[in-house]
Parts: C-alpha cells; structure tokens; sequence
C-alpha cells in the first residue's frame, strides 16, 4: 500500500484562489444539465425517501472582470461628503420632502411601477433656480442615504436596491452615491442573503470607475462572512490590502473572526493581529475576545491564555464574553479542571456564571468522558436558578452516546422531552449519529420522519454525521451517495465535511479514495487544519503506514499545527497496525512520565493497541493507570479491549468482571462486546454458553448479530464435533438475513475433513459455489492436508487432478501451488 499512497510527505500550503477580479464570460455556454441521479444502495434510497430536497444550488464565487478596455477615471466616492466616514446612521433627519417619499415608498399598496415617478418628485422638489446647487444636492444626497436605510430596517431589500439602481442611472450620480450609501446597501443585502447580489452591485461600481473605500470594503466583508462564505471574504480583504486600502479596526475584528470560522493556522492568526498592530489600529475588547474565540479549534489553550493575559496588560477588563470564551477553549481542549479555574476567577470579578458558562462546563467534562460530573453541573445549574436548555440535553446526550451508555443518553432526551424542551437539529444530529454508529438503521431514518415533524431540515452537520456513521459501517458506496446527494441539495463541502470523508473512506478500507479527497481538498483551496491532519494520520494508521505517519507527526512539531492527543492516539494505532512494538512503548514511556500529557484518550488508546498486539501486561498496566490517575469513566471501546485480550486469554473471570463494571456503569454491551464473548466461551469447554450470548443478543433486540457472531458459534459446534448444531446455527444464520462467508463455508469444510467425511467436505464447497462464494487456499488446503494426514496421499493427487471439474474458475497457479503442497505433505 506504501507505493501507491496519493499523500505528500510535507502537506503543502493550498493553492493560491484565483484572481478575484477576472474576466466574466456572460455568453459562454451554458451549464449541462445535471446528470441523472446515481443508483443508491437501498438503504441510502430510504434516506433519500425520507430528506426533503432543498433546491438551492450552491452559490459559487465570483469572478470580477478586470477593467474594460475604456476605463473611467477612478473616483474615489463620498469622502468629502460624509460627515460620519461610512459610521452607521443614528437619527439622520429627512428633508419635508424626503420624509414624504419614504412615506409614499413604504406605504403598503406602493406600486413599483411609480418609483420613477416619485423619486422624480424628489429631486424636482426645490427651487429651479438652485436645483443644482451644493445646498441642494446636499439635501438631496442626505434624503438618498436616509430614505436607502430607511427602507433596509423595514427589510424592503428590493425596493431599496431598485432605488439605488434608479439613482445610479442619472448623470448626476457621482454626487448622490456616497460610501455609506454603498455600506448601507451591501450590508442591507448581506443581511438578506443576497450576497451574491451584493459582490455584483460591488463589481459593477468597480467597473465604473468608482474607487472603493474601506467601509464598503468593510461591508461587503461582513457581508460574505456573515453568510459562511468565508473564502470569498478573505479574498476581498487581501484585494483590499492590495489596493492600498488600509483596513480599519472593524475590518481586522471581522477577519479575524473570519480566521478563527476557517479554522486557520494559529501563525496566519496572529500575522493579521501583529498586521493591525503595526499599522498603528489598536486591538480593543472585541479584537482580544474574537482572538480567543480562534482558539477553540486545534487545542489551543495555551495561545488563548496568552491572549487573555495580554489583553488585561493592554487595559482591558474581561467581560463575561470574554471568560465564557476562554472557558469554552478549555472545554473543547479537554481540560476541565482549568475551565473550572476560569469559572472562579469569573465569579471572584462579580461574574455570575450563565446558562453559557455551565453549557461549556459541562460540555468540557462531557468531552473528556466524565459524565457524572457533567450531570452534577447540570444539577447545580437547578440549584442555581438556571433551567438548563437544549444545548445542555444535546450536550450530555452526545457524551453518553460516546461513551456507549445508550440507556443514560435516552433517559437525558426523555428528560429534555417531559420538561417542553424541544429538540433542535444539533440534537437530532447527536440522535443519528448513535443510532448509526450501533447499526440501528431503522431507528435512524425515524430520526428523519421526527425531525420533518419538528420543522427542523439537515444542515451541513446532517450530512457530515450521516457520512461518518456510513463510513463507521464499511458502507462505501453509502458513503459516495450521501455525499453526491448533500451537493445536489445546495451544500458545498467545507473543511469539516472533508475531514469527515477522509476519514469516512479510510473506515471503508477506500484508503486511495481517502487520499483523493484529501487532495481534492487541496485543489478547492481549503487548508487543512489540526481535523485534517489528525484525519490523514488516522488515515494512514489504519494501514499500519507509520512511516508516513512520522513524517506528517514531523511536520506538525515543525510548527505548522500543534498535535494534540488525537495525533499521538492516531501515531500509536499507526505503530500497532504496523507491528512496531518497540516504537509503542518508547511513546507509552514519554506519556507515562509526564513529557507528554497522559491525557484519558491516550490511555485508553495504550489499552487498544496493546491489547491488539495481545500484550497482556502492557495492557493491564495502561488499564490500571486510567484508574490511578483518576480518570474513571471508562467507555465501550477500552472496556471492550480488555474483554477481548482477557477472553483470547481464557481468563474468563477477569472478562466477567469487565462485563459486571459495564453492567453496574449503564455502560450498553455492543456487537463487539458479544463477539468477544462468544469467540472466549467458544474456545472452552463451556462451549454451549457462546450460542447462549448470541440468543440473548437477537432477544435483546439491541443490536443484530452479523457473520462474525454466527461463524463463532458454527466454530463453537465444529470444533467439539457436533455438526448437526452447526448446520442447524448455519440454516438460523440464512433465517436471520446474515449471509455466510469464505470463513463459514472453510469452518464446515475443515471440520469434515478432519473427520474423514470428504464427500461432505467437498459438497460443502461444490454449495459455496454455487452460492457465489469462491474458495480460498484455506478451503483447498483443508482438504489436501488432511487426506495426507490421514495417509491418503493418493486421493489427495486425484482430488488436485480433478479439481477443475469441481470448480472450473480455479486458476493454473493455484493448482501448481496444490500440486507442490502435495509434494511437501507426501
């Protein structure tokens, strides 16, 4: 797999956007139409039966012509004419007959057909002798810009721009329009949605001559941030910056928080910041508060209390904004003990903590698996007057479901549910996501039918939870349909939705398709953040590529990304699929002394590999470290690690204990916990128990079995020699819906051989065949090996001879490699 991997070893900085001025093509032909619906998987046709199709299409960036090849001379607008430099409007007065048109304007039965005609009114009003004078024009030009905003609070976007229009068409124009017309009305469409509108009205004025000043640079900035199109807003500031127009401290405070909704690299953050320091724009309260804000994504909270301490050197008291910010970091870094430090000293500065404080609080120990005291927060919260909201349910919802507790994440949403709290998209993202990852898909698309009940449609979010949870399942092709479907509906993938299908291919085995989405990536310009990273490494470690995964881990500590305990999980899994025992203990020993944090996930990562690579006592000692260092929830993952190393082990009491702690926690079993079970008491003399467990897991009803729960127990029955058991599991197995495989077909032939019943051996594969399943060496070996172990080398030569008549499809190179077994055996 190494030779053919599609990833640089450096990731390289993503490809410079294209001009954001460049010709536009307005006769250029026409987009095809859209190729017919690709066939889905069943399952997938459900979803689709089930979605109501949002029939907005992605809105794509615009590309600004350059000048035409007869430029008017640039005029730089209103900066002599506006007293207020673009500042909002408070309590502009209009003129007597301004005042009437705005009346007439807003009036309801208004006809849009007589705006010429009473915006004439408007500028015939004065005295003929002086209509041209500065006085009047003056007048005139502040009726425009009052009557313009005016028509925006009362949300007449398109009376307002029709007005404009109007306005634009007079020869006169240049002394009407003045920048904060152009603000109030790229602002105006901003807050409408019409952003695309906004960037043409912007473009036009370009195209006319019209210099931009910096506050309608500024507007049209806010107006693409405010509508998530955040590329589009960097590439007019740094079109802004190219055009020597210096940005004011509104304009750094939002790209900065532009910044921080991309994900951005902390050194590209703190570029712009020292940027707007020495071009002499002081930060304020808001700048420090938004910086902060940044620093929610990639674990980074130590940037964030620097920040913090040099806000309160540059002057500044923080605000409750400000310490709910640096709390949420702390919570999304897992650190909860230094979110409940914020929260003192909060309260020490007369802070009451509000229903914020306590969401990110809880949302810190949520996190980081500590569940009770997230549900004691919730409790305090009571105490303390505050009702806790759907934030706070969907919050604790999410962590029980991470944590495996199914029955305690049900109880919180039938909480939420008894009080009149209604559920909110999040909380049917956290819904799916569980009933998905646990193969409850009949569950999860009911999800869909109460989500349509509830007024709620499926956001981004949506769409990324259903690609993780098909990825979660193997399901591909799931995976490739969902995502063609999200573009259809009007969704354009951002970072998060890449890093969810990096990491939802890699969880398929499609480790080259997760690779092309990665540089698929690349190519939209989007830059990878710590998610991206953490997903190629994830990526990578699935196929046991650490050497790859060193290189990236190199990169990151080169500065361009700070790892957190994700990287280092994902850099263990990579050593323990790549055999590289001794490379696991070197980084088990620096997270054990301390040199880097033995963060819960580590160690629960420690007991995963170890336990993978059936190191009994390593494994032990990562388990029983969780507990030392006081980390005592322990979710389905690590439990289930320790069940499978003790069950491959025999130790069937040490397992039982394991199953008990599940039992007293609420911790709910999955398949993999079964599986385990079932594979320990299969390989004991206690053999009957593992049919046992897999009947009580189709009672239970919880999860259904699959073919690894039936291959066990047939090996069960096989191995102590009673066959009539195991084809009576194999006819349940066909009853159940689950199909056999190579390894169910290999069981029954390798236990008839051994019993020299060849005849049935070999109907055996003459009906795998015949069912579409092809044999392996394993299925022909069976039968070679024990014919010769039996003495009965001569019916093995004949059996090799005649092998093609059985099975016609068997290559040449096969029956050679038979054919020198023979040889061997004889």
């Amino acid at each position: 797999m190494a030779e053919k991997l599609a990833l640089p070893l450096i990731l390289p900085n993503p490809p410079p956007p294209k001009p954001f001025f460049q010709d536009l093509h307005p006769n250029s032909a026409a987009a095809p139409p859209p190729s017919s619906p690709p066939n889905f998987a069943p399952l997938f046709h459900d979803f689709l039966h089930h979605h109501q199709h949002n029939s907005n299409s992605p809105q794509n960036p615009l590309n600004y012509p350059s000048s035409s090849s007869n430029p008017r001379p640039r005029r730089r607008i209103g900066k002599h004419r506006d007293p207020n430099k673009g500042k909002p409007w408070f309590h502009h007065r209009l003129s007597f007959q301004g005042e009437l048109t705005f009346q007439s304007l807003l009036h309801p039965q208004f006809d849009i057909q007589n705006l010429d005609a009473e915006l004439s009114s408007l500028f015939n009003s004065g005295n003929p002798e002086t209509d041209f004078s500065e006085d009047f024009t003056e007048t005139v030009a502040s009726d425009v810009l009052g009557i313009i905003k005016a028509l925006a609070h009362y949300k007449k976007c398109d009376l307002a721009l029709s007005m404009f229009e109007w306005i634009k068409k007079r020869s006169d124009s240049e002394n009407l329009i003045n920048s904060s017309v152009v603000a109030v009305i790229i602002s105006m469409l901003g807050k409408d949605g019409q952003v695309s509108t906004a960037a043409s009205l912007f473009h036009s004025l370009h195209k006319d001559g019209f210099t931009m000043d910096v506050y309608a640079y500024t507007s049209l900035i806010s107006a693409f941030a405010s509508n998530g199109r955040y590329r589009e807003a960097v590439m007019i500031f740094k079109k802004m910056e190219d055009e020597g127009c210096s940005p004011t401290l509104i304009t750094y405070n939002v790209i900065l928080n532009v910044y921080g909704k991309m994900g951005m690299p902390w050194h590209k953050i703190i570029s712009v910041f020292d940027g707007m320091k020495s071009s002499g724009v002081s930060p304020d309260a808001y700048t420090y508060n938004t910086i902060i804000s940044c620093c929610r994504r990639g674990s980074l909270f130590e940037e964030a209390k620097g920040i913090f301490e040099e806000m309160k050197l540059a002057g500044f008291l923080p605000d409750k904004v400000t310490y709910n910010t640096l709390l949420d970091v702390y919570g999304k870094s897992r650190r909860p003990k230094e979110a409940m430090e914020v929260l003192k000293e909060m309260e020490v500065n007369g802070f009451s903590p509000s229903i914020v404080t306590y969401n990110s609080l809880i949302s810190a120990y949520a996190r980081d698996g500590l569940l009770e005291e997230a549900m004691e927060l919730k409790s305090k919260m009571l105490e303390n007057g505050i009702k806790p909201d759907v934030f706070t349910y969907t919050t604790l919802l999410s962590g029980f479901e991470k944590a495996g507790k199914d029955e305690s994440a049900m109880r919180v949403f039938e909480e939420m549910q008894s009080i009149g709290c209604n559920p909110n998209i999040c909380t049917f993202n956290a819904l799916i996501k569980m009933f998905g990852n646990r193969g409850k898909f009949k569950e999860m698309m009911k999800i869909f039918d109460d989500m349509k009940a509830c007024g709620c449609k499926a956001d981004v979010v949506t769409w990324n939870t259903l690609l993780a949870v098909f990825g979660q399942n193997g399901m591909d092709t799931e995976v490739s349909g969902v995502f063609r479907e999200m573009k259809r509906s009007g969704f354009v993938a951002e970072r998060d939705t890449f890093n969810t299908l990096i990491s939802a291919y890699s969880r398929c085995g499609s480790f080259d398709q997760a690779m092309a989405i990665y540089k698929r990536m690349l190519e939209a310009g989007v830059a990878p953040d710590l998610s991206t990273y953490n997903a190629v490494l994830a990526a990578l470690a699935r196929g046991g590529l650490w050497e790859q995964s060193e290189k990236i881990f190199a990169e990151m500590m080169n500065g361009r990304c700070k790892p957190n305990q994700l990287t280092y999980s994902s850099l263990l899994h990579a050593y323990g699929n790549g055999k590289q025992i001794e490379k696991i203990h070197d980084l088990a020993e620096e997270i054990y002394s301390g040199e880097i944090e033995p963060h819960a996930v580590l160690l629960k990562t420690l007991v995963l590999v170890y336990s993978k690579s059936d190191l009994l006592q390593e494994t032990e000692r990562a388990f029983l470290e969780l507990s030392r260092r006081g980390f005592s929830s322990l979710d389905i993952t690590t439990l289930n690690s320790m069940i499978s190393i003790y069950g491959r082990r025999q130790m069937i009491d040490k397992a039982n204990e394991i199953v008990n702690y599940m039992n007293e926690s609420g911790v709910t079993p999955s398949l993999t916990t079964y599986n385990s079970l079932m594979y320990m008491y299969s390989r004991s003399s206690n053999y009957e128990r593992a049919e046992e467990i897999l009947n009580d897991l189709v009672s239970r009803g919880r999860v259904k079995p699959d073919v690894i729960s039936f291959n066990t127990v047939i090996y069960a029955y096989c191995r102590n020699g009673r066959m009539k058991e195991a084809s009576r599991m194999f006819k349940k197995m066909a009853e159940s819906g689950v199909a056999p495989d190579v390894i169910t077909y290999n069981t029954f032939v390798g236990s008839y051989a051994a019993d020299a019943m060849f005849v049935e051996a070999i109907d055996v594969v003459r009906y795998m065949i015949r069912q579409g399943c092809r044999p392996n060496q394993s299925t022909y070996n069976s039968i070679v090996d024990w014919y010769c172990k039996l003495n009965r080398s001569d019916e093995a030569v004949m059996f090799v001879g005649d092998l093609r008549k059985l099975d016609p499809r068997i290559s040449k190179e096969e029956e050679r490699r038979l054919s020198e077994r023979l040889m061997v055996m004889r």
